[in-house]
């Protein structure tokens, strides 16, 4: 099986994107490492019907899942449940973007 059986990039319904940017715009402020690229993707995500790349939905995962752990402690319940739900949904895109295409025509 070769990489290109896999998916290169994710296209995310909007309300999640833009749901993202806003918790990434958060992470921004608080310096955590990676989340430049990955604000300035989902800030751009409408330009390109928010199809992003695997990588950058990836490290965005990530990034929100550090902020949620540095914020824990001094952010509503609602607002923490918010980041790690986006953050979830992110991951789970990302984990179903790993799974191998299954061309029909092999069957």
């Amino acid at each position: 099986m070769t990489s290109s059986s896999f998916q290169r990039h994710i296209t995310l319904p909007a309300p999640v994107c833009e749901e993202a940017a806003e918790h990434l715009e958060q992470a921004a402020r608080r310096a955590i490492d990676g989340v430049a690229v990955c604000l300035k993707a989902f800030r751009a995500a409408a330009d390109s019907d928010y199809a992003l790349p695997v990588p950058v939905v990836e490290q965005a995962a990530a990034c929100l899942l550090v902020l949620a752990t540095e914020t824990a402690q001094t952010v509503r319940p609602s607002a923490l449940k918010a980041t790690i739900s986006v953050a979830l949904r992110l991951r789970d895109a990302v984990q179903t973007a790993h799974q191998p295409v299954l061309d029909h025509r092999l069957w």
